[in-house]
């Protein structure tokens, strides 16, 4: 025979729980990443947040880039000073083998030997955030191109 005062006394507690859960205000969410804790998903989510800009030789904000100055504007977001030209990036970058790639990274091309002239920022999944050329936008690009696979050098990380 079930004791009907235990059963009471357990419904009470239960229920005053549940109410207590319901009243512990805004539910808790993941923590976002910070300076601190994942710069690469900050430079990657700046990055894609200026997909579209028109491409400025020189330029380094929303109203226009050149690739080096992208990669510059998304690491200033991400809480990182950067040297602004291609050449800078490429030697204070640390170096980094391709095989080991993580979103935020800068990867290097060589588009008209001697010297290095271009850069962009790896997403992830063989893709990169770029300013191109003069007349395009920033935009994706894609290392299974042979154009770009072609032109890749190395690759870097701050």
């Amino acid at each position: 025979m079930r004791h009907p005062i235990r059963a009471l006394a357990v419904s009470f507690v239960l229920g005053t729980a549940l109410q207590l859960v319901g009243c512990g205000g805004a539910p808790v969410r993941p923590e976002l990443p910070t300076r601190a804790t994942d710069p690469g998903r900050i430079v990657v989510e700046t990055a894609r947040q200026q997909v579209g800009a028109p491409y400025h030789y020189g330029g380094d904000d929303p109203r226009g880039f050149d690739c080096s100055g992208l990669v510059q504007y998304a690491y200033w977001h991400a809480g990182i000073k950067i040297p602004r030209t291609t050449y800078e990036q490429r030697r204070h970058a640390r170096h980094v083998p391709l095989s080991r790639l993580r979103p935020g990274d800068i990867l290097f091309f060589r588009l008209s030997p001697p010297k290095i002239s271009h850069v962009g920022i790896y997403v992830g999944h063989d893709r990169f955030i770029h300013a191109p050329s003069s007349g395009q936008h920033v935009s994706y690009a894609s290392l299974k191109d042979i154009y770009w696979r072609r032109h890749l050098v190395g690759a870097g990380r701050f």
